[in-house]
């Protein structure tokens, strides 16, 4: 069973530095509530590592399936609780491919896979909120 650490170092005011191996990310709320807007909120990120995660396995998927595509965009749309502790309860993602030669089937097919079998983040964010998804090829 693999373990992963990760480092968060607190800089000042709300701004924090995450160090994830050789790479970091610095987190601070907004303004308006005693930050400086120096990175994005914690929150999002979660929606950021989903995208990656599924992006990941259906760029894996597809490549396998010997599909080829112009552009890839996902696009992930969460809706937040109102009352404490705020989550996300409903998330949307959006893959948006262009490509003339996609088989659509094959799409679907790696799409569902990385949601049903393989993204562990969509696994983990599915136990506390509702994920829904659509294709489009354009």
């Amino acid at each position: 069973m693999e373990t992963k650490e990760v480092i968060v170092d607190y800089t000042d005011g709300m701004s924090f530095d995450g160090h994830v191996d050789e790479y970091s990310i610095t987190m601070d709320a907004k303004d308006d509530v005693g930050g400086r807007g120096l990175g994005p909120t914690p929150k999002p990120l979660l929606l950021v590592s989903l995208a990656g995660c599924t992006g990941m396995d259906v760029v894996s998927l597809l490549k396998k399936m010997r599909q080829e595509y112009d552009s890839f965009q996902i696009k992930v749309t969460a809706e937040q609780t109102d009352e404490h502790p705020k989550h996300y309860h409903k998330i949307h993602i959006d893959y948006i491919f262009e490509g003339s030669s996609l088989d659509k089937d094959k799409v679907q097919k790696a799409v569902d896979l990385s949601q049903d079998k393989y993204c562990g983040v969509s696994y983990m964010l599915g136990k506390v909120a509702k994920i829904t998804y659509e294709i489009t090829i354009q």
